[in-house]
């Protein structure tokens, strides 16, 4: 039992920190100036309504998982899933990163 809840906590950690280290990554690679990682929640949408990112954007994301997560996207159609929000990129990752 103590394990079990000693995994879900380590788990839940690893996810928080890749959850952070992708909303500087997102920062850094848009170059978004005027965003802070504390203005971007885990729920909000990437595209749109929420930090208003662009087809352009998205490409320069597919990028960003190849390059520093091993994750080459085959599929343009499923990124629309993938990037929805800093919650499906990082279970994404977390799911299919090779590094």
């Amino acid at each position: 039992m103590i394990f079990m809840i000693t995994e879900t906590l380590i788990n839940n950690l690893i996810m928080e920190n890749l959850k952070t280290e992708l909303k500087h990554k997102i920062i850094e690679v848009l170059n978004l100036e005027d965003v802070s990682v504390e203005e971007i929640k885990d729920t909000d949408p990437l595209f749109g309504g929420g930090l208003g990112l662009d087809s352009i954007d998205a490409l320069e994301l597919i990028v960003l998982l190849d390059k520093d997560y091993g994750i080459k996207l085959a599929d343009p159609k499923k990124g629309k899933e993938i990037f929805q929000s800093i919650d499906t990129m990082a279970k994404f990752i977390e799911d299919n990163r090779t590094k």
